[in-house]
């Protein structure tokens, strides 16, 4: 079985992020959605509700939604994955992975690091800039799914 796992906080999902375990999906047996505990950051939603929004997006039978801390090699010996897929929108992006690709490498060589490209219009898109631009009043829509959007709103505001 090909498997492999695609990391990151997804705080929140958009639909960059969509667009890559879609085509992820296509290309490999199994895709793990892996969401980083990542105690030093403090994010909008909780793991346990970026979890659950991205479990209510993906309906691909071969994408499952999973949480780790720690090494992303040593977790992907542990779910026997030999492929980690990292997205990159803009050179900005491609220095950081390539360095992490590396060191990844370094500690596993069985493991690969493939790089994706999000679909054209998403390749400005971070959950940053989207958490950024809700939080000041403007519209998200079309670049995280509805309900991703609603629990923004209700968090950021306090409604829908």
């Amino acid at each position: 079985m090909r498997r492999a796992i695609y990391p990151g906080s997804f705080d929140p999902i958009t639909n960059g992020h969509l667009d890559l375990i879609e085509r992820a999906a296509r290309l490999f047996d199994e895709v793990i959605v892996a969401v980083l505990i990542n105690p030093a950051k403090t994010p909008l939603f909780t793991v346990e509700e970026r979890v659950e929004m991205i479990r209510e997006v993906i309906r691909s039978p071969q994408v499952r939604v999973d949480t780790f801390d720690g090494l992303l090699v040593e977790y992907a010996r542990r779910v026997g994955a030999q492929v980690i897929i990292r997205g990159i929108r803009a050179i900005s992006d491609y220095e950081y992975e390539f360095q992490m690709a590396l060191m990844n490498r370094r500690l596993d060589p069985t493991i690969e690091t493939i790089f994706m490209m999000p679909a054209e219009p998403y390749t400005y898109l971070s959950s940053r800039l989207v958490k950024e631009v809700c939080a000041l009043g403007g519209d998200v829509a079309g670049v995280v799914p509805p309900g991703v959007e609603r629990r923004m709103r209700e968090k950021l505001f306090g409604k829908a």
